[in-house]
């Protein structure tokens, strides 16, 4: 048996934060970064509050890569003064916090540097529940039951997963992104692209994550471009905006593979955003997994329109297109371009290696990589190399 997990509502279109006047409760407790605050994202979702009758606080401490510190220091927060609801807005960093945050506040005997098994219930629900209103386009987690925490000490990603923490309520309102400028655009754009085509390939794929992914590939090939380009493009930050919970619902129902494993590896040591880290090498690892799965990428390019003769001619030119696009929006196509040295890369290559080989997202990976893998891989991706082995 299998099942198929969504927030229980899903509220989008233009307004869409007028839904939070329907809120019932007592308390809600907005949990987000200075930079949306400064926005003035958190008013406009705090007046919405009020006007349904809910007392309103604000956690604005979450960092870009937030650590096991903060979410100690939200939790002690939200438990003076317990909401019944917690309100994640902001970019993946302030949702996955907000996620974590409400675990430790119902399950304080939970430490926050552990996590019951993805599938174990952890009987949430009895104080609070979780509304997520993402700010970009390209995270996914209003929609996904993964939660990204930073080990600044041991410089490491971690990746937490509870069916228990997806929304129970998810907003899309395509105004907030309008003011995301071009580079971040991208970097979350690319972010999203790649949630899309790793959730089509994973082993965990199924015919409900194939839909969504295939759906929001498209859409993210026709509309990112234009939002890059024209950020006042009504329509294309729309399109993105959906496209992006869209790719999130597939990645959370089937799981991302190795340019995640890679990307978190690569980005907690360098500080590299999330979609960058995890774009750069993408093309790369679609070039290894293709020996294992080219009918499937194949089926990805003929959906976004690439003519080919055969599979292999398809997933060649399906390469060429994410670099094209990767191009377009001004990210790079190999590590190097980055700016980092072969001497700061090849000194922390095993420890790269290593970390990324721990990820969950290696053993649903179509090829399951050993940590000499992903070391050539790390290499290919540097020097931009066609991946050969």
């Amino acid at each position: 048996m299998s099942q198929f997990t969504t927030p229980r509502i899903i509220a989008y279109g233009q307004n869409a934060l007028e839904y939070l006047e329907t809120v019932e409760g007592k308390r809600a407790l907005i949990v987000t970064d200075k930079i949306v605050y400064k926005l003035g994202f958190v008013e406009k979702v705090a007046n919405h509050l009020k006007e349904a009758g809910l007392e309103v606080k604000v956690f604005d401490e979450v960092e870009s890569e937030p650590s096991f510190e903060t979410l100690i220091k939200g939790a002690e927060f939200a438990r003076k003064y317990g909401p019944d609801w917690f309100i994640g807005l902001g970019g993946g960093s302030c949702m996955d916090a907000a996620k974590r945050i409400w675990v430790l506040y119902e399950r304080p005997d939970i430490d926050v540097r552990t996590m019951p098994t993805p599938l174990e219930k952890l009987g949430l629900r009895k104080k609070a529940r979780l509304i997520c209103i993402p700010t970009t386009s390209g995270t996914g987690s209003e929609a996904t039951w993964g939660m990204i925490i930073t080990d600044v000490k041991e410089k490491k990603k971690m990746e937490f997963a509870s069916q228990d923490v997806v929304p129970d309520i998810a907003i899309l309102d395509p105004e907030l992104p309008a003011s995301m400028p071009p580079s971040l655009t991208a970097d979350t754009g690319l972010d999203a692209l790649t949630h899309a085509i790793e959730a089509y390939i994973s082993q965990w794929k199924n015919d409900f994550s194939d839909i969504l992914a295939i759906g929001a590939t498209q859409m993210i090939f026709e509309y990112l471009p234009r939002v890059y380009r024209n950020p006042k493009d009504k329509e294309a930050r729309e399109k993105m905006h959906y496209a992006a919970t869209m790719a999130g619902l597939a990645m959370s129902n089937s799981t991302a593979c190795i340019a995640h494993a890679m990307g978190h590896s690569f980005g907690a040591l360098f500080h590299i955003p999330h979609g960058r880290a995890v774009g750069v090498f993408h093309p790369y690892t679609i070039q290894y997994n293709a020996k294992e799965v080219m009918e499937k990428y194949a089926k990805i390019a003929r959906a976004i329109g690439i003519e080919a003769k055969t599979d292999e001619e398809a997933v060649e030119k399906l390469v060429e297109a994410v670099k094209r696009l990767m191009k377009e929006i001004g990210e790079p196509v190999s590590v190097k371009e980055i700016g980092i040295s072969w001497k700061d890369y090849e000194k922390n290559l095993d420890n790269l290696a290593k970390k990324a080989r721990e990820s969950g997202a290696t053993f649903v990976n179509p090829r399951v990589l050993e940590e000499k893998d992903y070391r050539k891989l790390f290499i290919y991706a540097f020097k931009g190399e066609k991946v050969d082995f």
